[in-house]
């Protein structure tokens, strides 16, 4: 337990998959605007190269957890949970900087709210200064299982200064304390990439636990690094995970009018745009995502928890 105006200890996790010199980059802002109490943790996702020693060099206290898989985003992050000794973990993107105060005001918010799952800062773009990628979520529209960022491209004037609950928080940069964490378990891991922080938020709101936007703090994101703005891994996961987040999370109507949206409207649609611009590999890897479905109901169970962590 904290109280406001202490300096509990920080976690900051973030997980690095053959991106080092992005990475670095992180450590750099880190440094440059410190926080008195934190440690961090590099999860490196079986890289090719052992990143260890590069990133030691920038930041010799750094916990480096090497793992023999690529574990995904949500399995790389719950390495980090199972070494860290924060009483708040802020999970962050390798692709982000973050910016001066941005921790102390993550820490200041849960504070504040006791009844928070979980707090996100503000995101501009990094290339693209002065621009927001994030200032909250609006609802999930669960009939398409669609859910937009407010303030997305627009020009930050400060319309979205005020902190807020939110629907979800941003898995880019999101501060969590570790208590609600033993509560409700770790990130669900099924997901492997995507949708598994919108799949946390939704279990810490049937907690009765709130999600928080923090425009105080603000953290720039590089996007999509790691994985590509157009890559087929990211055309398989966002549509695997798309219809994964409403098999586990919307009641029985909504998925029957969602299962009538994507099979009349999604599915011959973006078939049609693979096929018009001769995308092959993302059509099958399109495919592949539905399809996936029909050999893996199990993933559909726990839905009110998250992983377990063996001890």
């Amino acid at each position: 337990m904290t109280t406001p105006g202490s300096t509990p200890l920080v976690s900051l996790i973030t997980v690095n998959y053959n991106s080092t010199p992005v990475t670095l980059d992180l450590l750099r802002s880190i440094q440059k605007h410190p926080y008195p109490n934190l440690e961090v943790i590099v999860v490196d996702n079986a890289s090719q190269q052992d990143p260890t020693n590069e990133l030691c060099a920038i930041m010799p206290e750094v916990k480096v957890i090497r793992s023999a898989s690529n574990l995904g985003f949500a399995g790389g992050n719950n390495l980090g949970i199972a070494q860290a000794n924060g009483a708040y973990l802020l999970f962050i993107n390798n692709d982000t900087e973050i910016t001066s105060g941005a921790i102390e005001q993550l820490v200041r918010t849960l504070q504040a709210h006791p009844d928070a799952g979980a707090v996100s800062p503000k995101f501009h773009y990094y290339f693209h200064p002065g621009i927001i990628e994030y200032a909250g979520y609006n609802p999930m529209n669960f009939f398409t299982a669609r859910a937009t960022m407010r303030g997305n491209k627009e020009l930050d004037n400060g319309r979205y200064n005020e902190l807020s609950e939110t629907s979800y928080a941003h898995g880019g940069g999101m501060m969590v304390p570790a208590a609600i964490i033993k509560d409700i378990g770790v990130m669900p891991d099924n997901y492997f990439l995507y949708y598994e922080e919108l799949d946390w938020c939704e279990i810490m709101k049937r907690k009765k636990y709130k999600i928080y936007y923090d425009p105080g703090a603000l953290i720039h994101h590089k996007e999509s690094m790691t994985t590509g703005k157009t890559s087929t891994l990211k055309t398989y996961y966002l549509n695997r995970n798309r219809i994964l987040f409403i098999r586990r999370n919307a009641n029985f109507h909504q998925q029957l009018v969602f299962i009538v949206y994507f099979m009349f409207i999604t599915l011959p649609k973006n078939a049609l745009v693979y096929l018009l611009k001769g995308e092959w590999k993302h059509l099958q890897s399109f495919y592949k995502a539905i399809t996936w479905h029909f050999s893996n109901p199990a993933h559909y169970e726990d839905r009110n928890r998250g992983t377990t962590l063996i001890p």
